[in-house]
């Protein structure tokens, strides 16, 4: 019994090592005390380091932010809950430095439900290389999106979970798709669980339709309860997370709008969501989800430029036309052409890389989407194609417009380009079945044969496309537009058009690659046929060309260079200044730093309170003074009102210099009157037209229970105390005052009291906060206890709890089931 168990463990064995040796060796530099340089990952650093310095202190994590964008949850940057689980995601990567521990995650968890499809462990290799080499793997873990590699990695591990119980194993199903649910969901990447959830909504479609048809109501109730329970616990566990997400993004840029800024008009509006133009953007264009097997039809990345010998043709062409001045700039003007000529070649978008799958396994997955039969590779094929329809975006506006404002939960999300992660599984799903079907079937060579005229249409119909494409499209990138306007007719002829050129040179050795790739598989397959070729070695043959082509791929984002020594990288980013040195003197609790370069960084969140930085969920109000006022310099009484005492400048040398601004208000301030405002537009046009040291803009509806104030010279209100969670101040005046607070407008989660007693805190200045505060002495205080973080501990705890049971249970039940069949069968 101990040498059957282990001579079938010996595969599983085999493959985790296979796992472990690819992925150490891919990111070989972590092995020589080097770590990766992730560019959001510093900026998360930055972000979250007062977070962590605050549980140095206290021993608790703060939920406030108060160094970044002057102040905003923590939710999204750094939060701690309560669960007696272990950390999972670090069991599962087997404690593997990052990122070889995402490479080794997405490999083995696709195994994991290769073993659950019944592949062959062969066939289940060769798709989990696949995946986990995927090239869209390696671009985003350079760029640092570490929680969306989690997200993709666990995605077919969930999968495994709902297939195994689809197809009656249900306590290993179980308790397979309970752990899924967690790890995906906790990987807290809400689009690529959105993602999943088209994938595996589309297969539970197909499958019960087969249900209904075979009238198994029986295997239906079944379903529905044991994947009812699985999501059920996941989302429990997931809950402290969901909430607060849920509750934050109502509050930000993706809950929708009320004013539209265009330049210095600002119009009442109304929407939920995003934008349309912001959440298209980083569309691809119709013919540009080819690249999943043409890696560099499109350009690669947007960082890469042309050609050197592109370059130089043009070079020589413009040197032609005699101008010196010309002749001196003109390699930094073509080398300043990116190769990148796809849908996200526009003003303020990009692309790292291409989601790259491996011409063979997309080669594989199409001919199994022609002759396999199945609800599994319906589900799959009708997932995949609304996924690359949904890859266009902006390009295909009416059918993706109606699924951004009718999709439930669709208009969150940005980046339509993303959604090609739901091929990336679904095809390499596809792909192994197909192998599996032809390779390992009792009857897979016939079955091949029988079909073998399907294969020749399906990858001469694909090659046929393709060249189709080659010859009739123009070869127009956004960039080219951005320029024309910019240079004279005859050089942008001589730039534009070998810019045209080169794409289209390389477009068509893309076309020619995939044709030899195809010719490979044909070849092999025929070779397979003519008994030439065992289905082992076939298998290993398809899974090495595959891997190594993934890999030549991968290695053109995430390179040895993309490491540096673990001192240097919080160090290269957040060296200190002597403007930081400067600034750090004051010891003052509350003041603020204005970076005039500090959009969109975090070095100055990283050592200060910084009215700036960066965060891709910005809360709404801040969004809109920053789109109205910091396009340019901002007012001084906005400055001022930010209590900004040190504004940072740079000159053309990249010094940096302190500008000291003795005109801040302060932490709080009384005002001497209100000025009451009709809407949303007329409250931020207000804020740049108002000095705000002596009068307070609050909405009209607020005037009533505001009431009466006198102003009073005499009258202070200064604070006492200031932490992340909770302020205090002592005021005092001889009569009712209105108080403005230099502290950010959030309404679920901060409670004011005066003297133990709740206040209403009132909306001012468009995005601060204010207070009436009766003639006397009095205490006031501001506290942030949101109750979805009390609630969402307690579920989650108690979630966590029920994964262990319904984990731990669901396996040994299935080990009870499967012995009792054994002795049924023995007896």
């Amino acid at each position: 019994m101990k040498n059957s168990w282990l001579k079938s463990s010996i595969p599983h064995i085999i493959a985790v090592v296979i796992f472990v040796v690819v992925a150490l060796i891919f990111c070989k530099p972590v092995l020589e005390g080097n770590e990766l340089q992730q560019h959001d990952i510093v900026g998360w650093k930055g972000a979250a380091q007062n977070a962590f310095e605050v549980k140095e202190k206290t021993g608790k994590m703060p939920l406030w932010n108060t160094t970044l964008f002057s102040g905003m949850p923590n939710y999204q940057i750094a939060m701690e809950g309560k669960s007696v689980l272990p950390d999972l995601t670090k069991i599962f990567g087997l404690g593997l430095p990052v990122p070889a521990n995402f490479f080794f995650i997405a490999c083995i968890c696709f195994y994991i439900l290769g073993l659950a499809l019944g592949l062959n462990p062969f066939a289940a290799v060769l798709g989990a290389l696949a995946y986990g080499f995927s090239t869209y793997n390696p671009v985003i873990i350079s760029a640092g999106h570490n929680t969306k590699m989690l997200a993709i990695g666990f995605m077919p591990l969930l999968l495994a979970g709902i297939l195994l119980i689809f197809n009656r194993r249900y306590w290993i199903g179980l308790a397979v798709a309970v752990l899924g649910a967690y790890q995906e969901l906790m990987s807290n990447h809400p689009q690529v669980n959105y993602y999943f959830f088209i994938i595996a909504g589309f297969i539970t479609l197909f499958y019960t339709a087969q249900w209904i048809r075979e009238k198994d109501f029986k295997q239906i109730g079944i379903a529905v309860v044991l994947c009812g329970v699985a999501a059920g616990v996941g989302l429990g566990a997931y809950y402290l997370t969901y909430a607060t997400t849920k509750e934050y993004t109502e509050y930000t840029m993706r809950g929708g709008k009320s004013v539209e800024i265009q330049g210095d008009k600002v119009t009442t509006v109304n929407t939920k969501g995003l934008d349309d133009s912001y959440a298209f953007s980083y569309s691809m264009r119709l013919s540009e989800p080819l690249v999943m097997l043409m890696p560099d039809a499109y350009g690669g990345s947007s960082a890469s430029p042309l050609k050197e010998s592109s370059q130089e043709k043009m070079v020589e062409q413009l040197t032609a036309l005699g101008n010196p001045q010309l002749n001196a700039v003109a390699p930094q003007m073509v080398a300043q052409m990116p190769g990148y000529w796809g849908g996200m070649a526009k003003p303020g978008e990009s692309t790292s890389g291409p989601p790259y799958m491996g011409v063979l396994a997309v080669l594989l997955a199409l001919i199994g989407f022609v002759i396999l039969k199945g609800p599994l590779k319906w589900g799959l094929l009708v997932a995949s194609v609304l996924a690359i329809v949904m890859s266009w975006g902006g390009y295909f506006a009416d059918f993706n417009g109606i699924l951004l404002h009718d999709l439930p939960l669709y208009n969150k999300f940005r980046a339509p380009s993303m959604a090609l992660v739901i091929p990336q599984l679904t095809f390499i799903v596809m792909a192994v079945l197909t192998v599996q079907r032809i390779f390992f079937a009792p009857d897979g060579k016939a079955f091949l044969e029988q079909n073998f005229k399907k294969v020749l249409y399906t990858m001469g119909g694909l090659i046929v496309l393709i060249a189709l494409i080659y010859l009739g499209q123009s070869y127009n990138s956004g960039y080219d537009e951005l320029i024309s306007g910019q240079l004279p007719d005859q050089i942008k002829t001589i730039i534009i058009g070998g810019a045209k050129q080169e794409r289209q040179s390389v477009f068509g050795a893309q076309l020619l690659r995939t044709l030899l790739f195809a010719a490979v598989l044909l070849a092999i397959l025929y070779l397979y046929m003519k008994n030439k070729l065992k289905p082992v070695v076939a298998t290993v043959v398809l899974g090495l060309i595959v891997f190594i082509d993934l890999w030549a791929i991968d290695k053109k984002y995430l390179t040895d260079e993309n490491y540096v020594p673990k001192e240097e990288v919080v160090a290269r980013s957040f060296v200190k200044t002597p403007a930081d040195d400067q600034i750090s003197q004051d010891k003052d609790p509350h003041y603020r730093v204005f970076d005039v370069n500090g959009m969109n960084d975090n070095h100055a969140v990283y050592f200060h309170r910084s009215v700036l930085g960066y965060h891709p969920a910005k809360l709404r109000i801040y969004q809109d003074i920053i789109e109205r006022y910091f396009g340019q310099q901002p007012p001084q009484d906005l400055l001022n009102a930010l209590d900004v005492k040190y504004i940072i400048t740079q000159n053309q040398q990249g010094q940096q210099s302190v500008i000291p601004n003795p005109g801040a208000f302060g932490a709080a301030w009384f005002v001497k009157g209100l000025k009451p405002e009709a809407n949303a537009a007329s409250e931020l046009q207000a804020v740049g037209a108002t000095h705000l040291r002596d009068t307070a803009i609050v909405p009209q509806a607020a005037v009533a229970a505001i009431g009466a104030i006198q102003a009073d010279t005499t009258a202070t209100i200064t604070l006492t105390k200031y932490t992340n969670d909770a302020i205090e101040y002592n005021a005092n005046s001889a009569t009712p005052q209105f108080a403005v607070f230099s502290e950010v407008y959030y309404p679920a989660g901060w409670v004011a009291t005066i003297d133990g007693k709740e206040a209403a805190i009132i909306k001012t200045d468009y995005f601060m906060r204010g207070l009436v505060i009766p003639a006397g002495k009095h205490k006031v205080q501001f506290a942030f206890e949101p109750a979805t973080v009390k609630r969402g501990i307690t579920v989650s705890y108690i979630s966590s709890i029920l994964v262990v049971i319904l984990v731990l249970g669901g396996f040994a039940m299935q080990w009870w089931v499967d012995k009792n069949k054994k002795n049924k069968t023995a007896a």
